[in-house]
């Protein structure tokens, strides 16, 4: 059975790479992958060059695949290796290039590893067995999910590293205030302070599906998110096209709320919808109001979580500030496999004193939780 390396999705049918990816993951889709290529925010030239598995029958069908990409670095991923990277090169060990199995730019957990597990586990053996031919210093999936995890667990080599996000979850909440009646007295009125602050500088809001925005609209929201790079001098990962390309291919699956004042649009945040679940991705604003990035990202979210019945609300990695919001912890899941033994040995060692610290920090972070007592 062939296993091949696709260098662009564009080689492979949509329907075909479409048909291995659960319906309720948009990232993993063929159009969400080759926007990012198509529009040259992936490339050899950004330090993601792509290397997609794929494992195919002895009638060319399409078994297994799982998107990988070349890297040369290790930014817009969000599972921090930066320290490993700085560790080989005091030791003189090249680190980079590496492979890595993942969504670029997008911390979101879900399939990673896709179709048939037999075909997968044969996949995974191919690429770590090419990595020394193909000078690279090892494989690494990021935010893996249930399925991917029961591949990689127990696998000779292959090290699981934790991680702590904040999730919202829908308890079946009536409305804002439903959900607002669950909190306690002191955070119950601080989150109404933050809205009324917000209404207060005559700013309301509008939600659009993607094919409802026109090209200007586009201009602006992308103009908002370059903003949230520039501000911290750094150029954003995706170009304008993107956006733009997304839009014809997966409308259906985009959210964007648009903060007005005025009628004229101040800030917007984009997410994507999958399943039951809202995905909070990209915000910006081209001035700055008080409050204004808490009601646009998190509470315009979750009203909309609310009226359309969905059960979770993922707005993105990090950020404590979510808890006193009522997001809860929630751990992730990476999984490593380095070639060269000290490395490995010192990271296996890092990760099992790792592994405590975010699973106590998930732990105590509860306490934060606004939520009254039972």
């Amino acid at each position: 059975m062939p296993n091949l390396i696709l260098q662009q999705l564009a080689d492979i049918d949509a329907a075909a790479w479409d048909a291995l990816v659960p319906a309720a993951q948009p990232f993993l889709c063929h159009a969400f992958l080759r926007s990012l290529e198509d529009s040259g925010s992936v490339s050899r030239h950004t330090g993601w060059l792509p290397a997609h598995r794929l494992h195919t029958d002895a009638d060319g069908v399409l078994q297994a695949a799982f998107p990988a990409y070349v890297k040369t670095h290790s930014f817009g991923e969000y599972v921090f290796d930066h320290g490993w990277a700085d560790a080989c090169a005091r030791a003189g060990i090249d680190y980079y290039p590496k492979l890595l199995c993942a969504v670029p730019f997008s911390p979101v957990s879900g399939a990673r590893l896709l179709g048939d597990p037999a075909a997968v586990a044969e996949l995974l053996d191919d690429a770590t067995e090419a990595l020394f031919d193909q000078g690279l210093s090892g494989l690494h999936v990021n935010f893996t999910d249930a399925q991917a995890d029961a591949v990689l667990h127990g696998r000779e080599g292959w090290m699981e590293r934790l991680g702590c996000q904040f999730h919202w979850r829908n308890e079946g909440y009536r409305d804002f205030q439903d959900f607002l009646d669950r909190l306690s007295s002191r955070k119950r009125k601080q989150m109404r302070k933050e809205r009324e602050q917000v209404a207060g500088q005559g700013i309301e809001f509008r939600w659009y599906h993607g094919a409802e925005l026109s090209e200007a609209q586009w201009d602006f929201v992308y103009a908002c998110y370059a903003n949230t790079y520039a501000v911290r001098r750094r150029p954003p990962y995706l170009t304008r096209n993107f956006f733009s390309l997304l839009a014809e291919r997966m409308p259906e699956a985009i959210r964007v709320v648009m903060a007005l004042q005025a009628g004229r649009a101040v800030a917007m945040a984009f997410s994507l919808v999958g399943g039951d679940s809202l995905y909070g991705r990209y915000w910006g604003c081209l001035a700055e109001f008080d409050r204004l990035h808490f009601e646009t990202c998190f509470y315009q979210g979750m009203d909309f979580a609310i009226a359309e019945g969905l059960q979770r609300f993922d707005a993105g990695a990090q950020g404590e500030h979510k808890l006193i919001r009522g997001f809860e912890p929630v751990i992730t899941r990476s999984w490593h496999y380095l070639l060269h033994p000290g490395l490995r040995a010192a990271v296996a060692d890092f990760l099992a004193q790792e592994r405590l610290g975010v699973l106590g920090y998930a732990e105590e972070a509860r306490l934060a939780l606004p939520f009254r007592q039972a």
